[in-house]
């Protein structure tokens, strides 16, 4: 820009020669560093858009013109330095997770504990791994139990509990009390090295990325050469030739396409999209497979009460409210779930006294002077025998995937909370919005068991399921699906790291997932919601549309333009300008990609405030619709006058405050989900839905009225357990569709 700026000034001052030889210069200066890079490539075989570049600047020094050799250079520079800050990667040098990686081990020396650095550490010796530390090498081990998060290696949400004996892998985290490890392998031969050395090896086997540009530079060189030569055979003038390359220079090529990728890396920024430069965003857009982790990604990594089955005279309120009064001051990953539904119940907690944990096994303490354990069935309730209904119980955990939370008061079983990692309310409008966009297959990869996975992909309506997946055997599927067409990973944990480096685009759910994730990821989500998927691959597909428009426009252009130097109607200089006037169009087109590409909903005024209210009033329901099957399940075990005393509380909950809700929702939230989506009515199915619920409370409101005062006899039994649990199918299967819905309300 200073050399054609100079040579332009001199010849305005008259200095006609020093203004020529600036230009010379300018050209000079870029045609050397050039000719060197297009000779590299050539003896890698490959020939990009620098090549025509080269022969026109080489071109008008050896003719003489200086200006538009002054004119190509500065094209050709402005682009390449476009294309280098729209292409450039964030350099990944695995930081974060080389961050995670332990420094210190605890070495036991007898009865004292010596820090020394983790290298050091040989094989067979004894390590003190604390609590809420990073388990720094592969062992076994050697005190009575250990609690193990492995869900950073594994996806898994549930603690691993351990009994002596068992091997440890590195990486995972201490979440129970100090425990010691014998050591079977050094840091460099552990699990978790294992993890980062997968990285390395993924990112260097990963295919170099192709740009858009060199994808047509050969063909367009191929049609450049022809029309330059024949122009010079047939006029004899090799100015002529000059001009037709001058005007063949394919600045669509070199500026369009980066042009719009620049364009559509800004528009992702601003929606909470880091798209580490344009590969990425030009891969994403071809991605036709989706390969999602499930935990954290698909799920929210945060558990969740979902059914609460109580023992003997206790109901689930005072079940509830004994455990979250006790685990206020638990440590335990569940405890937080259980506290949030005293809090959803409305109940009130009392703070423990003598309270006494054992990490990761239970915890114990006094609630209004009465003994309360929570935790495993073994530590509440170790003289408890089995029963059909204990066996259900555990027969339900292992086919639903669910964890159980038990509850004994003065050493009486009183009954069990069982905890469910639930969907993202957003993930099945997602999953459609992905197919709508172009994703051909939808897949789940999952360290989690099949039985947990697979019920998840059903929900999701996915493809396939890939369950029990170590991280190795994530690299594995992603090179198999690779050979099926271009594949994004998505994930947000440790063991996903070393797919999504492999991948051919990598998506880390960046807000709450490990840093590693984010290091090797192609593209980060940095806001904790699916939609952010969704934007991401519409921009890239909006944006990889508008470059291929410009590009192919620009080309047409200078397509005809080099008709028109051919047979001598521009001259070089003109042609530069002319060339400069198509690139102008072309970028002003390629700039359309920092807006649009995204229906943006118009959020009607007080729908952020309704959609938390929604949420709320779903949280404090919730339990009640969770109570409808555990009643049902154990009418004929309670005594009948109980039994008649809970169904006329359940009656007053669904008419006082269930049926009133619905009515609301149908009022108000309704209209303004019609007013955002613009379109046809689409709560037409949950309107009827909420007349099948007044129909099924009208239903039982009639049985529980037929009752005789001293409870139900066994034959009402049927009737009220087929009321009761049709309306829990119905009631469950309606808030999940309303929460979706809502969650759409929200910014």
């Amino acid at each position: 820009m200073l050399g054609l700026a100079a040579g332009a000034l001199l010849h305005l001052l008259g200095k006609r020669s020093a203004g020529q030889l600036a230009w010379a210069a300018s050209t000079l200066i870029v045609l050397v560093p050039t000719i060197v890079d297009v000779l590299r490539g050539l003896l890698r075989r490959e020939a990009g858009v620098d090549v025509i570049a080269v022969l026109a600047m080489a071109g008008a020094l050896w003719l003489r013109e200086y200006l538009a050799g002054a004119v190509i250079a500065l094209m050709l520079t402005g682009g390449n330095a476009l294309e280098r800050f729209a292409v450039a990667r964030a350099r990944r040098d695995l930081r974060a997770l080389l961050e995670r990686t332990p420094r210190v081990a605890h070495r036991r020396l007898g009865s004292d504990v010596v820090d020394v650095d983790v290298d050091e550490v040989q094989t067979g010796e004894l390590l003190l791994v604390k609590p809420g530390e990073v388990v720094p090498v592969d062992g076994i081990l050697a005190s009575p139990r250990a609690v193990l998060d492995e869900s950073a290696l594994t996806g898994e949400a549930r603690p691993v509990h351990l009994d002596e004996g068992a091997p440890i892998r590195s990486g995972g985290t201490n979440a129970g009390g100090p425990f010691d490890l014998r050591v079977t392998a050094p840091a460099a031969q552990s699990t978790y090295a294992g993890i980062v050395r997968l990285v390395r090896d993924a990112e260097t086997s990963k295919a170099p990325f192709v740009r858009l540009a060199d994808r047509y530079a050969l063909a367009f060189l191929g049609v450049t050469l022809a029309v330059a030569g024949g122009a010079w055979i047939a006029s004899g003038n090799p100015t002529r030739a000059l001009a037709v390359l001058v005007v063949a220079t394919p600045c669509p090529l070199i500026l369009a396409a980066p042009a719009a990728i620049v364009a559509g890396v800004s528009r992702a920024a601003k929606r909470g999209i880091i798209m580490k430069g344009g590969g990425p965003l030009e891969t994403l857009a071809r991605a036709t497979t989706f390969l999602l982790d499930k935990t954290g990604t698909v799920t929210s990594a945060r558990p969740e009460v979902i059914a609460v089955e109580t023992f003997g005279h206790f109901t689930s309120d005072e079940v509830v409210r004994f455990a979250a009064s006790v685990e206020q001051v638990s440590a335990h990953p569940y405890a937080p779930a259980v506290v949030a539904e005293a809090r959803d119940r409305k109940l009130r907690l009392d703070f423990p006294g003598g309270v006494h944990e054992e990490m990761g096994i239970g915890v114990w303490g006094v609630v209004d002077g009465r003994r309360v354990a929570v935790g495993q069935l073994e530590f509440v309730a170790p003289r408890t025998s089995p029963t059909p209904t204990l066996r259900s119980i555990e027969v339900r955990t292992a086919v639903e995937g669910t964890a159980s939370v038990y509850v004994s008061v003065d050493g009486s079983l009183a009954g069990v909370l069982l905890l469910q990692d639930p969907l993202r309310p957003e993930a099945p409008r997602a999953i459609r919005a992905l197919r709508a966009t172009g994703a051909r297959r939808l897949y789940m990869v999952t360290g989690d068991h099949p039985d947990v996975a697979e019920l998840v992909g059903d929900a999701l309506g996915l493809d396939r399921v890939f369950a029990e997946r170590t991280p190795e055997e994530k690299v594995e599927v992603v090179g198999r699906l690779r050979r099926e067409g271009v594949t994004a990973m998505v994930g947000d944990g440790i063991n996903d790291a070393p797919a999504l480096a492999l991948a051919d685009v990598g998506i880390a759910m960046g807000a709450r997932g490990a840093t590693a994730a984010s290091e090797a990821a192609d593209v980060v989500l940095s806001a904790d919601r699916l939609e952010g998927l969704v934007a991401a691959t519409r921009i890239a597909r909006r944006t990889l549309r508008i470059a291929a428009q410009s590009v192919f426009t620009g080309m047409g252009l200078s397509l005809a333009a080099m008709g028109f130097a051919a047979a001598g109607a521009i001259t070089p200089v003109a042609g530069a300008l002319l060339q400069e006037g198509i690139d102008l169009l072309v970028i002003v087109n390629a700039l359309r990609a920092l807006g649009g590409g995204i229906r943006r909903m118009r959020r009607p005024a007080g729908s952020e405030r309704m959609a938390r209210e929604l949420a709320s009033a779903h949280r404090t329901l919730r339990p009640q619709v969770a109570e409808l099957a555990a009643l049902a399940a154990r009418l004929d075990v309670i005594d009948p006058a109980q039994a008649r005393r809970e169904l006329e509380a359940i009656r007053a909950v669904l008419e006082d405050e269930l049926l009133p809700h619905e009515r609301e929702e149908q009022r108000v939230a309704y209209p303004l989900i019609v007013e955002m989506l613009g379109r046809e009515d689409p709560t037409g199915p949950l309107v009827q839905t909420h007349h099948e619920i007044r129909r099924l409370v009208r239903l039982f409101g009639r049985l529980v009225d037929r009752l005789p005062a001293a409870g139900p006899f066994p034959e009402d039994i049927r009737d009220l357990r087929r009321v009761l649990y049709g309306l829990h199918a119905v009631l469950t299967l309606h808030f999940a569709q309303e929460d979706e819905l809502y969650s759409m309300l929200e910014p």
